[in-house]
Order: structure tokens, then C-alpha cells, then sequence
């Protein structure tokens, strides 16, 4: 397993522009289930126009690849799925960025985000149920296995922290009853 000090590449920046953020994707579920590696982390934020400068400030060209203002505005103008990457040359690490917007599953999860890690290495995580029923989404949108075996991992581990109740609202409310079965079948 990768500690995830190694995330601070991004989460510590972050953390200094005071945008409220919070780490999902395989960084989450590897917190809430079984280690695996990855070379990127997901971070969904409720960046503003006002906080755009201070953002772009805190990952100057020297150290990442960061688009545009011009470019991040646009995305910012997306009412739900604005996104865009931020790579850190010196570790090749990649964050997707996923602009919060209208979104209310999004809005659901930053009510329920926590922190996890001490001193500057600590970050703020989305809830388990926000990361199973993503990658839900994801492995309905592109067939990946990884995606299953991540929410596996995530309920062996951490079953007992997972609001049932919560999981089951979004999941029937996104439609996605037909994916959570394939991930609940007893062969699976």
C-alpha cells in the first residue's frame, strides 16, 4: 500500500486556499477497504470564481500542470459536471478534479465529509456511501472491474460504518439497483 502522504502533493495546497474539498475515487475506498495502488487521486471542491486565483496560486507552473484560468472558468460554468486535471511533475501524480455544481449527491456528501490523517498530511474524505455509489456510476459508465472490487473491499471492511439506509436512497434514486445487484451477487 502507498502511504497516502503522498497525496499531500495536492490535499496540502488545497488546504492552504481554505476551497472546501473532499479526496473520493480509489484513494477513498482504499481508506474504507483493501489497499491497492493508484497514481491518481479524485478531489470533488466547491471552487468559486472569487477563489480562482488564490487555487491557481497554489499550484504554480514550476511544480504542476494546472490548465488555465480561461479553462477552469469554463468548467466552472458547468451547472453539474465540470472537471479538469492537475499533474505534479516532480511525482507524475495526476488529480481529477471534479467541480461540485448542482450537483446533489455532491452537496450530500460535503454535509458528510470527515477528516482523515494527522498534522499537514491530514485531508478531508468523502462519506463511504458517496464513494460506493460513484463507483457504481463509474462501473455502469465504463465496465471497469476495479470499480467492483473496490466497493467489495469497501464493505468487508468498513460495512459496519456504511449508512445501509443512505446507500440504498441514492442507489434507488440514481437508478442503479440493477449495478448494486451485480455487486451483491453471491457469485460475485
Amino acid at each position: 500500500m502507498q502511504p497516502l502522504e503522498l497525496f499531500a502533493v495536492f490535499t496540502e495546497p488545497l488546504e492552504r486556499t481554505g476551497v472546501p474539498y473532499f479526496v473520493t475515487g480509489s484513494v477513498a475506498s482504499l481508506i474504507y477497504g483493501e489497499p491497492r495502488m493508484t497514481h491518481d487521486i479524485d478531489l470533488v471542491m466547491t471552487l468559486r470564481d472569487a477563489d480562482l486565483r488564490s487555487f491557481l496560486a497554489a499550484f504554480p507552473d514550476e511544480d504542476f500542470y494546472c490548465p488555465p484560468a480561461e479553462v477552469v472558468r469554463l468548467e466552472l460554468r458547468r451547472p453539474s459536471h465540470g472537471h479538469f486535471l492537475l499533474i505534479h511533475h516532480g511525482t507524475g501524480f495526476k488529480a481529477d478534479v471534479y467541480l461540485a455544481g448542482q450537483n446533489a449527491l455532491h452537496a450530500w456528501a460535503f454535509q458528510r465529509r470527515t477528516r482523515v490523517g494527522e498534522g499537514s498530511s491530514a485531508f478531508w474524505v468523502a462519506p463511504p456511501e458517496y464513494v460506493i455509489v460513484r463507483k457504481l456510476q463509474y462501473y455502469q459508465e465504463g465496465g471497469s472491474q476495479k470499480h467492483l472490487a473496490d466497493i467489495r473491499g469497501m464493505l468487508a471492511q468498513s460495512g459496519d460504518v456504511i449508512d445501509s439506509s443512505e446507500l440504498s436512497r441514492w442507489i434507488t434514486a440514481l437508478g442503479l439497483d440493477a449495478t448494486w445487484g451485480e455487486v451483491r451477487a453471491p457469485d460475485a
